[in-house]
Protein backbone atom coordinates (compact mmCIF):
# COMPACT_ATOMS: atom_id res chain seq x y z
CA UNK A 1 0.00 0.00 0.00
CA UNK A 2 1.43 3.37 -1.04
CA UNK A 3 1.75 6.34 1.31
CA UNK A 4 -1.16 8.07 -0.45
CA UNK A 5 -3.38 5.00 -0.06
CA UNK A 6 -2.44 4.73 3.61
CA UNK A 7 -3.37 8.38 4.18
CA UNK A 8 -6.69 7.94 2.40
CA UNK A 9 -7.42 4.77 4.39
CA UNK A 10 -6.60 6.55 7.67
CA UNK A 11 -8.84 9.48 6.75
CA UNK A 12 -11.72 7.17 5.79
CA UNK A 13 -11.28 5.13 8.98
CA UNK A 14 -11.25 8.30 11.09
CA UNK A 15 -14.38 9.72 9.42
CA UNK A 16 -16.30 6.44 9.76
CA UNK A 17 -15.42 6.17 13.44
CA UNK A 18 -16.34 9.83 14.00
CA UNK A 19 -19.77 9.39 12.39
CA UNK A 20 -20.35 6.21 14.42
CA UNK A 21 -19.43 7.99 17.68
CA UNK A 22 -21.74 10.92 16.98
CA UNK A 23 -24.57 8.53 16.04
CA UNK A 24 -24.16 6.37 19.16
CA UNK A 25 -23.90 9.36 21.49
CA UNK A 26 -26.98 10.99 19.98
CA UNK A 27 -28.93 7.71 20.11
CA UNK A 28 -28.00 7.12 23.76
CA UNK A 29 -28.97 10.66 24.72
CA UNK A 30 -32.37 10.45 23.02
CA UNK A 31 -32.98 6.97 24.44
CA UNK A 32 -32.20 7.97 28.03
CA UNK A 33 -33.59 11.50 28.04
CA UNK A 34 -37.09 10.53 29.22
CA UNK A 35 -35.70 8.55 32.17
CA UNK A 36 -33.30 11.39 32.94
CA UNK A 37 -36.17 13.87 33.14
CA UNK A 38 -38.18 11.49 35.33
CA UNK A 39 -35.50 10.35 37.75
CA UNK A 40 -33.05 13.27 37.77
CA UNK A 41 -34.59 16.55 36.67
CA UNK A 42 -37.83 15.68 38.43
CA UNK A 43 -36.20 15.33 41.85
CA UNK A 44 -37.46 17.78 44.45
CA UNK A 45 -34.15 17.88 46.26
CA UNK A 46 -30.86 17.62 44.42
CA UNK A 47 -27.87 16.07 46.15
CA UNK A 48 -24.15 16.21 45.39
CA UNK A 49 -24.51 12.97 43.42
CA UNK A 50 -27.25 14.55 41.28
CA UNK A 51 -24.99 17.42 40.26
CA UNK A 52 -22.07 15.06 39.77
CA UNK A 53 -24.13 12.76 37.56
CA UNK A 54 -25.25 15.66 35.36
CA UNK A 55 -21.71 17.00 35.08
CA UNK A 56 -20.34 13.61 34.07
CA UNK A 57 -23.18 12.94 31.61
CA UNK A 58 -23.10 16.25 29.76
CA UNK A 59 -19.36 16.69 30.02
CA UNK A 60 -19.02 13.22 28.49
CA UNK A 61 -21.42 14.13 25.68
CA UNK A 62 -19.44 17.30 24.93
CA UNK A 63 -16.15 15.42 25.02
CA UNK A 64 -17.39 12.65 22.72
CA UNK A 65 -18.61 15.16 20.12
CA UNK A 66 -15.39 17.21 20.20
CA UNK A 67 -13.27 14.06 19.99
CA UNK A 68 -15.31 12.80 17.03
CA UNK A 69 -14.91 16.11 15.19
CA UNK A 70 -11.12 16.24 15.66
CA UNK A 71 -9.01 14.80 12.88
CA UNK A 72 -10.45 14.46 9.42
CA UNK A 73 -14.17 15.05 9.89
CA UNK A 74 -13.61 18.82 10.10
CA UNK A 75 -10.37 20.37 8.98
CA UNK A 76 -8.24 22.06 11.63
CA UNK A 77 -4.82 23.55 11.02
CA UNK A 78 -1.83 22.39 13.07
CA UNK A 79 -1.98 25.58 15.13
CA UNK A 80 -5.57 24.79 16.13
CA UNK A 81 -5.41 21.00 16.13
CA UNK A 82 -2.60 20.68 18.70
CA UNK A 83 -4.22 22.67 21.54
CA UNK A 84 -7.56 21.01 20.79
CA UNK A 85 -6.18 17.46 21.14
CA UNK A 86 -4.27 18.43 24.30
CA UNK A 87 -7.49 19.89 25.71
CA UNK A 88 -9.32 16.67 24.77
CA UNK A 89 -6.76 14.58 26.66
CA UNK A 90 -6.98 16.77 29.77
CA UNK A 91 -10.77 16.59 29.55
CA UNK A 92 -10.62 12.79 29.27
CA UNK A 93 -8.53 12.62 32.44
CA UNK A 94 -10.97 14.93 34.23
CA UNK A 95 -13.90 12.85 33.03
CA UNK A 96 -12.36 9.58 34.24
CA UNK A 97 -11.57 11.11 37.63
CA UNK A 98 -15.14 12.36 38.02
CA UNK A 99 -16.45 8.93 37.04
CA UNK A 100 -14.15 7.35 39.64
CA UNK A 101 -15.61 9.67 42.28
CA UNK A 102 -19.09 8.38 41.44
CA UNK A 103 -17.87 4.78 41.75
CA UNK A 104 -16.21 5.57 45.09
CA UNK A 105 -19.41 7.15 46.39
CA UNK A 106 -21.45 4.13 45.32
CA UNK A 107 -19.04 1.72 47.01
CA UNK A 108 -19.25 3.87 50.12
CA UNK A 109 -23.05 3.62 50.02
CA UNK A 110 -23.04 -0.14 49.39
CA UNK A 111 -20.82 -0.66 52.44
CA UNK A 112 -23.33 1.19 54.69
CA UNK A 113 -21.31 4.42 54.58
CA UNK A 114 -18.28 2.82 56.17
CA UNK A 115 -15.74 5.53 56.98
CA UNK A 116 -12.70 3.18 56.83
CA UNK A 117 -13.74 2.06 53.32
CA UNK A 118 -14.14 5.69 52.25
CA UNK A 119 -10.76 6.72 53.67
CA UNK A 120 -9.02 3.80 51.97
CA UNK A 121 -10.65 4.52 48.62
CA UNK A 122 -9.84 8.24 48.78
CA UNK A 123 -6.31 7.58 50.00
CA UNK A 124 -5.64 5.34 47.00
CA UNK A 125 -7.50 7.66 44.63
CA UNK A 126 -5.33 10.73 45.29
CA UNK A 127 -2.19 9.12 43.76
CA UNK A 128 -4.29 8.08 40.75
CA UNK A 129 -5.33 11.72 40.20
CA UNK A 130 -1.70 12.81 40.54
CA UNK A 131 -0.74 10.16 37.99
CA UNK A 132 -3.32 11.41 35.49
CA UNK A 133 -1.95 14.95 35.87
CA UNK A 134 1.66 13.80 35.50
CA UNK A 135 0.85 11.82 32.33
CA UNK A 136 -0.98 14.76 30.78
CA UNK A 137 1.87 17.12 31.58
CA UNK A 138 4.78 14.84 30.64
CA UNK A 139 3.36 13.00 27.63
CA UNK A 140 0.60 15.10 26.12
CA UNK A 141 1.49 18.72 26.89
CA UNK A 142 5.10 18.67 25.66
CA UNK A 143 5.66 19.13 21.88
CA UNK A 144 8.85 17.07 22.11
CA UNK A 145 6.77 14.11 23.31
CA UNK A 146 3.58 14.62 21.33
CA UNK A 147 2.63 16.80 18.38
CA UNK A 148 0.31 16.86 15.38
CA UNK A 149 1.27 16.59 11.74
CA UNK A 150 -0.65 17.88 8.77
CA UNK A 151 -1.11 15.23 6.09
CA UNK A 152 -1.77 16.61 2.61
CA UNK A 153 -3.45 14.19 0.20
CA UNK A 154 -4.48 16.80 -2.35
CA UNK A 155 -4.59 20.61 -2.07
CA UNK A 156 -8.26 20.28 -1.11
CA UNK A 157 -7.99 17.12 1.02
CA UNK A 158 -5.81 17.36 4.12
CA UNK A 159 -6.09 16.61 7.79
CA UNK A 160 -4.03 16.58 10.97
CA UNK A 161 -2.99 13.38 12.69
CA UNK A 162 -1.15 12.63 15.95
CA UNK A 163 2.60 12.20 16.02
CA UNK A 164 4.16 10.39 19.01
CA UNK A 165 7.85 10.89 19.82
CA UNK A 166 8.11 8.80 23.01
CA UNK A 167 7.92 5.02 23.25
CA UNK A 168 4.94 3.21 24.78
CA UNK A 169 6.60 2.08 28.00
CA UNK A 170 5.79 5.25 29.96
CA UNK A 171 2.13 5.01 28.95
CA UNK A 172 2.07 1.30 29.83
CA UNK A 173 3.73 1.72 33.23
CA UNK A 174 1.51 4.64 34.23
CA UNK A 175 -1.63 2.77 33.24
CA UNK A 176 -0.88 -0.14 35.62
CA UNK A 177 -1.79 1.70 38.89
CA UNK A 178 -5.00 3.02 37.30
CA UNK A 179 -6.01 -0.49 36.19
CA UNK A 180 -5.14 -1.93 39.61
CA UNK A 181 -7.30 0.69 41.31
CA UNK A 182 -10.21 -0.12 39.02
CA UNK A 183 -9.77 -3.82 39.76
CA UNK A 184 -9.89 -3.01 43.46
CA UNK A 185 -13.19 -1.15 43.01
CA UNK A 186 -14.67 -4.01 40.98
CA UNK A 187 -13.60 -6.58 43.59
CA UNK A 188 -15.22 -4.54 46.38
CA UNK A 189 -18.43 -4.20 44.36
CA UNK A 190 -18.60 -7.91 43.50
CA UNK A 191 -17.82 -8.89 47.11
CA UNK A 192 -20.69 -6.83 48.51
CA UNK A 193 -22.99 -8.17 45.77
CA UNK A 194 -22.17 -11.77 46.70
CA UNK A 195 -22.85 -11.01 50.36
CA UNK A 196 -26.10 -9.27 49.45
CA UNK A 197 -27.28 -12.17 47.25
CA UNK A 198 -26.44 -14.72 49.93
CA UNK A 199 -28.29 -12.82 52.65
CA UNK A 200 -31.35 -12.28 50.47
CA UNK A 201 -31.44 -15.89 49.32
CA UNK A 202 -31.40 -17.08 52.93
CA UNK A 203 -34.69 -15.24 53.40
CA UNK A 204 -36.13 -16.37 50.06
CA UNK A 205 -35.87 -12.89 48.56
CA UNK A 206 -34.54 -11.68 45.24
CA UNK A 207 -31.47 -9.40 45.11
CA UNK A 208 -32.12 -5.69 45.16
CA UNK A 209 -32.24 -4.50 41.56
CA UNK A 210 -30.33 -1.29 42.37
CA UNK A 211 -27.44 -3.17 43.97
CA UNK A 212 -27.18 -5.43 40.92
CA UNK A 213 -27.31 -2.40 38.61
CA UNK A 214 -24.55 -0.56 40.49
CA UNK A 215 -22.23 -3.58 40.35
CA UNK A 216 -23.02 -4.06 36.66
CA UNK A 217 -22.02 -0.47 35.93
CA UNK A 218 -18.81 -0.95 37.92
CA UNK A 219 -17.87 -3.88 35.69
CA UNK A 220 -18.80 -2.00 32.51
CA UNK A 221 -16.74 1.01 33.56
CA UNK A 222 -13.77 -1.22 34.34
CA UNK A 223 -13.93 -2.84 30.90
CA UNK A 224 -14.22 0.54 29.14
CA UNK A 225 -11.38 2.10 31.12
CA UNK A 226 -9.19 -0.96 30.51
CA UNK A 227 -9.89 -0.68 26.78
CA UNK A 228 -9.03 3.02 26.92
CA UNK A 229 -5.69 2.37 28.64
CA UNK A 230 -4.79 -0.34 26.12
CA UNK A 231 -5.77 1.93 23.22
CA UNK A 232 -3.54 4.74 24.53
CA UNK A 233 -0.59 2.36 24.88
CA UNK A 234 -1.14 1.18 21.29
CA UNK A 235 -1.18 4.80 20.08
CA UNK A 236 2.09 5.60 21.82
CA UNK A 237 3.61 2.45 20.30
CA UNK A 238 2.67 3.80 16.84
CA UNK A 239 0.98 0.51 16.03
CA UNK A 240 -1.70 0.38 13.35
CA UNK A 241 -5.21 0.56 14.82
Amino acid sequence: MSELEQSLYALEWNNNISVAIITLVSYDYVLQFEKEVQFVWGLRRWTVMTYLYLVVRYFGLFLAIVCACWGGLFYMSEAVSYPVIVMIQWCFSTYFCLAEVILIWRIYALYNQSKPILYVLLGLFIPVVALYIAVDVFLWSRPEAFSVQEIVITPNIKYCGPSFHVGPMVAIYTSIPVICYDIFLVVLAIAILRKHVRERSEHGMRPNVFVVMIVRYHVIYFVLNLASQIFMAVLWANLPV
